[in-house]
C-alpha cells in the first residue's frame, strides 16, 4: 500500500473503528476480490465492538486495491463523512485495460444500490443463459418506451435474475445511463400502489426540485412519474418486481423502459408499447442444484455424495427450497440421508389451504430449517409472521420489538438471511429485511394460532416506546408505524386502541403531513366494520371531516388541523377534539378562528348503497329513472333500485374488472365491458347472458347504446385505438372505427344518434358518422394547453370524457383540469372552465334539461357548474376516495356519484343547488356596532339586504343593480356604485337620495368619509372626493394610466394610498394633486392597499400573493411577506385582495384565496383559514381586531371570531 494511503488510514483509524459495522463492508471486499472468505470470518469471530479494529488491521497489510474498495465500500453504505476523510488517500490503480477494475465495479454497485436493487444471495450460481436472454431483450428496448417481461412459477428465481441481469457495466452505461430503480410491487390494493408510486417519485426526487408535495392520487403519480423520468432521470430502467395484477402497470404505463417479473405473462397485454418476453419455467437445473449445494458446504461438485441429486429432485427446481437445504448442510455436513428422508416423509401439512401457493416442497424445507434454528432464536423467527408481503422492515422496528440494541438484533438477523430464512436489503447505513412470498405464507400458516398475540407483542412494545407525538419523520421506523400501526391493532383485536388511534386528530395530522391523505382514508374504509361497531356517530363524524377536508391535508405548507376542526359542527367530536387543542396552543401564542355563523353542515345525499366488495368504476341509469346498474373492480353487474337502493339482480359478470355499462334506451338490455378484452350484453330483467363480443384486442374501457331503440346499436372503445359498433342482431361487429393513436377512453352517441364522439389519451376529441362509421371531425384538445410562453411538446393530455347538450349542437370535454365546451357545427371553443390546480377530472356529465354540468374530481369530491356562466354552483363532498363516475338522471332532477370507496351515492340536484346556492354577491360592507355585525349585501337576485351577523337577522331593503356598496360608521348612510359609474347615496333617516354622476367607467369601489365625503375610485383610473349633500366634486385625482383597484384612507384623514394594475401603489396628500410617494416592485397588478392605525405602515397585495409592507413616511420596504408556494398556484392560492392591519400594528390579515394572518414584524404566517370557496374579494374587521367578515364566490357569508 502507497506511503499517503497507509498513512490517511492510520490518521483516521479511531474515527473508523468507533463508527462503522463491519459486515456489509465486508460484503463489497470480497464482491472486490480483496477480502477471501476466511478473513471474513476471522473479523467476525472478534467480540462486535472489536470487528471494525481488526478489519482495519488486516487492510493495513494489503496493497492499493483494498484501500480503493474500502473507500468504495464505506462510500455505498452510507458512510460518506467517513470516505471523505481518506479521500486525500485514495491511491492511482489501473488495471491493464487502462480502466480502474474497482471503480467499475464500484460504478455498477453504487447505481444499483441507490435504485434499490437487491444485493446477490448469501450463496449465488449465475445462470447465464437466462441472464443473457433478459440482458439481450433489454438491448433490443434501445432507449425506447418498452416492457420486458420475466414470468415464471413462485420461488423459480425471478427477481434475483432481474437483479443479475443489470449487474452489467456495459449495459448500465449503454443503455441505462439514468439508472436503474426497483419497485417491490406485489398483491395490491389502490391505497398500497399510491404509497409504492409516492416512495419511488420520493426517490426520483430526492432534491425536491420538482416538488416538495407528495403525489395525492395515484393518477398525480403517474404524471409525476413520467415527468421526472423523461426530464430527471432520462433513459433509466424501472424494474417492478412481483406484479400480480394488470391493472397495476397503467400507473407505469407512460412512456417507460419496464423490466417486470411476474407469475402471469398476460399482465402486459392491457399496456402499449413494445414487448418482450422471458419465461423462466422450469426453475433451476438438476447442474445448477448441485452448483448450489457444492457452495454451501465448500466441496467440489463432482465430490457431492448420491443424495445431493435425491434431494436437488425433491426441491422440484426451487432455488429458495434448495438454498435452505444447503445452508442447513453448511452447518450439519454429515445431514445428507436425514435432510433428504425429511423432505421426502412431507411431515408438514398445511391445516388449511389458504396460501396463495401450494408448495410442498418449500414447506418441508422451511419446517426443517425452522426446526433447526438455535432454541434461543427459534421464537425471533416466529415474531416474523406478523409482518406483510413485499413490505422491508427497518431494523430499528426489531428493535422495539424485542426490546434490543441494534448489533444484537443484526446479529440475529444475519443468522436467519445466513441460513436463507430472509432477506436484507441495504440503502446506505440502514438495512431493511423481509421474507419471500412463499416464506410468509409459510409462517402464518404454521403460527395461525399465535397471530393475535404476536400482533398485541408489537403494540405493546411500540407504546412502551413512543407516544405517538414522539414519533418524528427522520427516524428510520418512523414510516413503518404510520402506515403498519393500524393493521396491527386490527390483527391483534385491539379495537379500543384502534379506535383511539383512528378518532385522533394528532394520528391524522402526523400521518396526513407524512404521506397525504390516500392511506388514512383507505384504513377507515378497510376497517370501517370495526369502528361503526365501537362508536358508529364518532366514525360518521372523522369520515364526513376527511371527505370534507381531504383535498387540504396534502398540501404545502401543511394546513393547521385544529383550525380545520374548527369548522365542524360543534356535535361532532372533531370539533370538540379541537377545540380543546386550540385552547391549549393558545397558552403558546397560536391563534385560532371560530366560524359564529357556520351552519350544520349537511349530508346532501339522498341515498348511499354498497353494492360492491372493491372499486365502483361506472354507475348509470335506466332510462325510466327507476334502477341503477353499477359495475366495478369486484367483476361484478350490480343493479339495484334507484328509490330504495334494494337489490335486484347480482351478477359474476366478466373474469376482470368491469370498467363500464349502460342501459339500452328501451331498458332491456344491459351493457357491460371488461379488462378481459369481452363486451357482454345481459337481460336487465332475468340477467340472462344475451350476447358475448370478443373482438376487440385490449381492454374495452366504455360502451353507450343508441338513444333510439327503432335500430338499437352500442358502441364500445378500447385501449386497442379502436371503437366499435354493435347491432344486437347480428353476431360480429358492425363497423370498426380507427384514427385515434392512443387508447380510447370515453363514447358518447349525438342525441339524434347521427354523430358518435370519442375521447382519447392522445388528446384529440373526434366525431364520426354512425351511418358510414367515417370520422367526421377531429378537435387537438391538447392544443389548448400549449402556450407559447413553456411550449412543452411532450406534455401528456389525456381526453377524459365528453357529454352532449341536450340540442346536440355543444359538446362537452374533460381534459387534465380543464373543461371544454365546443360548437359542433363550426368547433369553436364556446367556454374554458380551469377547476383548479389540484386536481384532475374523472368524468362529467351535462344536465339533460338546463345548463348545468357535474364534475367528478380527483380530490374525492363533484362538483355542479352552469357551464353558461362558467361558475360553480355547489360543492358536494361525501366520498371518501376517487369519484370515478357521475350521471345526471334521464330528467335531471338527481344525480348519482360511484367512487373507489366501494359506494353509490345519489344525490337531488335542487336540493345540492338549494343549499349551495350563490345566496350572496361578493360586494358586501360591514359595520361593527358594540356587539353587533351589520352586514350590507346584495344576493344572487338582486335583493339589497341588511344582516345581523351574529342573529342571523335579514331585513330586505330594495332591488339594486350594484357593482359595489358602502355603509356609514353609524348607519346613517348607505351608498351603491354601478356598471355605469354612477354613485347613489341614500340617508337612511331621511330616505333621501343623491345622485353622483362619477366616473366614465364602472365604479371600482368607494368609501364614505367624515364631514359628508365620498371618496370613489374606477376603472378609468380616476379618485374623485365628492360633497354627498351638493353632490359636487370636490377633488379629482388622475391617480393612475391604468384601473384604479384599490383606495384606503390614513388614521388621520390627511392621506390616501392608491394601487393600480400599473403595478403600483401610491400615497397622495389630499391637499395636492401629485403623489407624495410611489412604490415600486411588485411583479404583478397591485390589487389592495390598507394603512396601519398609527398611519406609520402601508400593506399593498398583488396578483402573485405577495405582501409588501412599506414606510409609509419614506416609501421604504420592511418586510415581504409570502407563503411557501405549491406547484402551479399563486402563493396565495390566488390573487391578493385585501388586507387590515391589527391596531398595534403587529398582525395584518390577507385575503385571496384564503384568509391569512400574519406576523408583521417576522413576515411569517400565524394562521391560515380555508372557506369552502375561494377567490375572496374583501376582508372586513372589527376595531378590536378580533372579528372578521368575508363572502367568498360560493357566495357564504363568514364571521369569524378569534378564540379566547
Amino acid at each position: 500500500m502507497d506511503t499517503k494511503a497507509r498513512n490517511c488510514l492510520l490518521q483516521h483509524r479511531e474515527a473508523l473503528e468507533k463508527d462503522i459495522k463491519t459486515s456489509y463492508i465486508m460484503d463489497h471486499m470480497i464482491s472486490d476480490g480483496v477480502l477471501t472468505i476466511l478473513e471474513e470470518e476471522k473479523v467476525k469471530n472478534e467480540p462486535t465492538h472489536q470487528r471494525a479494529a481488526m478489519l482495519i488491521k488486516m487492510i493495513l497489510k494489503k496493497d492499493n486495491s483494498s484501500y480503493k474498495s474500502f473507500y468504495y465500500a464505506l462510500l455505498h453504505e452510507g458512510y460518506k463523512d467517513l470516505a471523505a476523510l481518506l479521500q486525500d488517500g485514495i491511491p492511482d490503480v489501473c488495471s491493464s485495460s487502462g480502466k480502474d477494475s474497482v471503480a467499475i465495479a464500484s460504478y455498477v454497485r453504487t447505481v444499483l444500490c441507490e435504485g434499490g436493487v437487491p444485493q446477490r444471495p448469501v450463496v449465488f450460481v449465475t445462470r447465464k443463459k437466462l441472464v443473457s436472454a433478459i440482458q439481450q431483450k433489454l438491448f433490443k428496448l434501445n432507449g425506447e418506451p418498452g416492457w420486458v417481461t420475466i414470468y415464471g412459477m413462485a420461488g423459480c428465481g425471478k427477481s434475483v435474475l432481474a437483479a443479475e441481469a443489470v449487474r452489467d457495466n456495459s449495459l448500465l452505461e449503454g443503455c441505462f445511463p439514468g439508472g436503474v430503480h426497483w419497485v417491490s410491487i406485489g398483491k395490491q390494493d389502490k391505497s398500497g400502489l399510491l404509497m409504492k408510486l409516492q416512495n419511488l417519485c420520493t426517490r426520483l426526487d430526492q432534491d425536491e426540485s420538482f416538488s416538495r408535495r407528495l403525489p395525492l392520487n395515484i393518477e398525480e403519480a403517474k404524471d409525476r412519474l413520467r415527468i421526472l423520468m423523461l426530464r430527471k432521470h432520462p433513459r433509466a430502467l424501472l424494474i417492478l418486481d412481483d406484479v400480480w395484477d394488470p391493472w397495476v402497470l397503467k400507473a407505469f404505463d407512460n412512456q417507460c423502459q419496464i423490466l417486470l417479473t411476474t407469475r402471469d405473462k398476460s399482465v402486459t397485454d392491457s399496456v402499449m408499447g413494445p414487448k418482450y418476453v422471458v419465461p423462466v419455467e422450469s426453475g433451476l437445473g438438476k447442474e445448477k442444484g448441485l452448483e448450489i449445494l457444492s457452495l454451501f458446504v465448500n466441496m467440489k461438485k463432482a465430490d457431492l455424495p448420491e443424495q445431493a441429486h435425491s434431494i436437488i429432485k425433491e426441491c422440484k427446481g426451487s432455488p429458495l427450497v434448495v438454498s435452505l437445504i444447503g445452508a442447513l448442510l453448511r452447518d450439519f455436513p454429515n445431514r445428507w440421508e436425514y435432510y433428504l428422508r425429511q423432505l421426502q416423509n412431507k411431515q408438514f401439512k398445511r391445516i388449511r389451504k389458504s396460501s396463495s401457493y401450494d408448495y410442498e416442497a418449500l414447506d418441508e424445507a422451511m419446517s426443517i430449517s425452522v426446526e433447526m434454528l438455535r432454541e434461543d432464536i427459534k421464537d425471533y423467527y416466529t415474531d416474523l409472521s406478523i409482518f406483510q408481503k413485499d413490505v422491508k422492515v427497518p431494523t430499528k422496528v426489531l428493535c422495539i420489538l424485542w426490546d434490543m440494541e441494534t448489533e444484537e438484533v443484526e446479529d440475529i438477523l444475519q443468522e436467519f438471511v445466513n441460513k436463507s430464512l430472509l432477506f436484507c436489503d441495504r440503502n446506505g447505513k440502514s438495512f431493511r429485511y423481509y421474507l419471500h412470498d412463499l416464506q410468509v405464507d409459510f409462517l402464518t400458516e404454521k403460527n395461525h394460532s399465535q397471530l393475535q398475540d404476536l400482533h398485541k407483542k408489537v403494540i405493546t412494545q411500540f407504546q412502551r416506546y413512543y407516544q405517538l407525538h414522539t414519533l418524528s419523520p427522520d427516524q428510520e421506523d418512523c414510516m413503518y408505524w404510520y402506515n403498519f400501526l393500524a393493521y396491527h391493532m386490527a390483527s391483534a383485536k385491539m379495537y379500543k386502541e384502534l379506535c383511539a388511534l383512528m378518532f385522533s386528530l394528532d394520528w391524522i395530522k402526523a400521518k396526513t403531513e407524512l404521506v397525504g391523505p390516500a392511506h388514512l382514508i383507505h384504513e377507515f374504509v378497510e376497517y370501517r366494520h370495526i369502528l361503526d361497531e365501537k362508536d358508529c356517530a364518532v366514525c360518521e363524524n372523522f369520515q364526513e371531516f376527511l371527505s370534507l377536508n381531504g383535498h387540504l391535508l396534502g398540501r404545502q405548507p401543511f394546513p393547521n388541523i385544529v383550525q380545520l376542526g374548527l369548522c365542524e359542527p360543534e356535535t361532532s367530536e372533531v370539533y370538540q377534539q379541537a377545540k380543546r387543542q386550540a385552547k391549549q396552543e393558545m397558552d403558546n401564542g397560536m391563534l385560532y378562528l371560530e366560524w359564529i355563523n357556520k351552519k350544520t353542515i349537511k349530508n346532501l345525499s339522498r341515498l348511499v348503497v354498497r353494492p360492491h366488495t372493491d372499486a365502483v368504476y361506472h354507475a348509470c341509469f335506466s332510462e325510466d329513472g327507476q334502477r341503477i346498474a353499477s359495475c366495478g373492480a369486484d367483476k361484478t353487474l350490480q343493479v339495484f333500485k334507484a328509490e330504495t337502493g334494494e337489490k335486484l339482480l347480482e351478477i359474476k359478470a366478466h373474469e376482470d374488472e368491469v370498467l363500464c355499462c349502460a342501459f339500452s334506451t328501451d331498458d332491456r338490455f344491459i351493457a357491460t365491458c371488461s379488462v378481459d378484452k369481452k363486451v357482454k350484453i345481459w337481460n336487465s330483467v332475468t340477467g340472462e347472458l344475451v350476447h358475448t363480443y370478443e373482438e376487440h384486442s385490449e381492454q374495452v374501457t366504455c360502451c353507450h347504446f343508441t338513444n333510439s331503440s327503432h335500430h338499437l346499436l352500442l358502441a364500445t372503445g378500447s385501449s386497442d385505438f379502436f371503437l366499435k359498433l354493435w347491432d344486437l342482431n347480428q353476431k360480429r361487429c358492425r363497423n370498426t372505427m380507427f384514427g385515434h393513436t392512443s387508447s380510447v377512453n370515453h363514447c358518447r352517441f349525438s342525441p339524434d344518434d347521427n354523430l358518435l364522439a370519442s375521447c382519447s389519451a392522445d388528446g384529440t376529441l373526434k366525431l364520426w358518422d354512425v351511418t358510414s362509421a367515417n370520422e367526421r371531425k377531429s378537435i387537438n384538445v391538447k392544443h389548448f394547453f400549449l402556450n407559447s410562453e413553456d411550449p412543452q411538446e411532450d406534455m401528456e393530455v389525456i381526453v377524459k370524457c365528453c357529454s352532449w347538450s341536450a340540442d346536440g349542437a355543444r359538446i362537452m370535454v374533460a381534459a387534465k383540469n380543464k373543461i371544454f365546451l365546443f360548437d359542433i357545427h363550426t368547433n369553436d371553443l364556446l367556454a374554458e372552465i380551469h377547476i383548479g390546480h389540484q386536481s384532475t377530472i374523472q368524468y362529467c356529465d351535462f344536465s339533460p334539461y338546463n345548463h348545468l354540468a357535474v364534475v367528478a374530481l380527483s380530490h374525492y369530491s363533484v362538483e355542479l357548474w352552469n357551464i353558461d356562466s362558467c361558475s360553480k354552483v355547489a360543492d358536494c363532498r361525501g366520498h371518501l376516495s376517487w369519484v370515478h363516475g357521475v350521471m345526471f338522471s334521464p330528467d335531471g332532477s338527481s344525480f348519482l356519484t360511484s367512487s373507489d370507496d366501494q359506494t353509490i351515492r345519489l344525490w337531488e340536484t335542487k336540493k345540492v343547488c338549494k343549499n349551495s346556492a350563490v345566496v350572496l354577491k361578493q360586494e358586501v360592507d360591514v359595520v361593527f356596532q358594540e356587539n353587533e355585525v351589520m352586514v350590507l349585501a346584495v344576493d344572487h337576485v338582486r335583493r339589497l339586504q341588511l344582516i345581523n351577523g351574529k342573529t342571523g337577522q335579514i331585513d330586505y331593503l330594495t332591488e339594486a343593480q350594484i357593482s359595489c356598496c358602502c355603509l356609514s360608521p353609524r348607519l346613517q348612510y348607505a351608498a351603491f356604485g354601478d356598471e355605469d359609474g354612477a354613485i347613489e347615496v341614500w340617508n337612511w333617516q331621511s330616505e333621501e337620495y343623491v345622485f353622483l354622476q362619477a366616473h366614465r367607467e364602472a365604479v371600482k369601489d368607494f368609501r364614505l368619509l367624515k364631514n359628508s365625503r365620498l371618496l370613489s375610485w374606477s376603472f378609468d383610473g380616476t379618485v374623485k372626493v365628492w360633497n354627498i349633500i351638493t353632490g359636487r366634486i370636490e377633488k379629482d385625482f388622475v391617480c393612475h394610466q391604468d384601473t384604479v383597484l384599490s383606495c384606503d384612507i390614513s388614521p388621520d384623514a390627511t392621506k390616501f394610498s392608491s394601487t393600480s394594475a400599473d403595478k403600483t401603489a401610491k400615497i397622495w396628500s389630499f391637499q395636492r394633486l401629485s403623489p407624495l410617494l410611489e412604490l415600486r416592485g411588485h411583479e404583478g397588478c397591485v390589487r389592495c392597499c390598507t394603512f396601519s392605525a398609527d398611519g406609520a405602515l402601508l400593506a399593498t397585495g398583488d396578483d402573485n400573493g405577495d405582501v409588501r409592507i412599506w414606510n409609509a413616511l419614506n416609501g421604504e420596504l420592511l418586510h415581504l411577506c409570502a407563503p411557501v408556494t405549491e406547484e402551479g398556484a399563486t402563493t396565495h392560492g390566488g390573487w391578493v385582495t385585501s388586507l387590515c392591519f391589527s391596531p398595534d400594528s403587529r398582525m395584518l390579515v390577507s385575503a385571496g384565496g384564503y384568509l391569512k394572518w400574519w406576523n408583521v414584524v417576522t413576515g411569517e404566517s400565524l394562521q391560515t383559514f380555508y372557506t369552502n370557496g375561494t377567490n375572496l374579494k374583501k376582508i372586513h374587521v372589527s376595531p378590536d381586531f378580533t372579528t372578521y367578515v368575508t363572502v367568498d364566490n360560493l357566495g357564504i357569508l363568514y364571521i369569524l371570531q378569534m378564540l379566547e
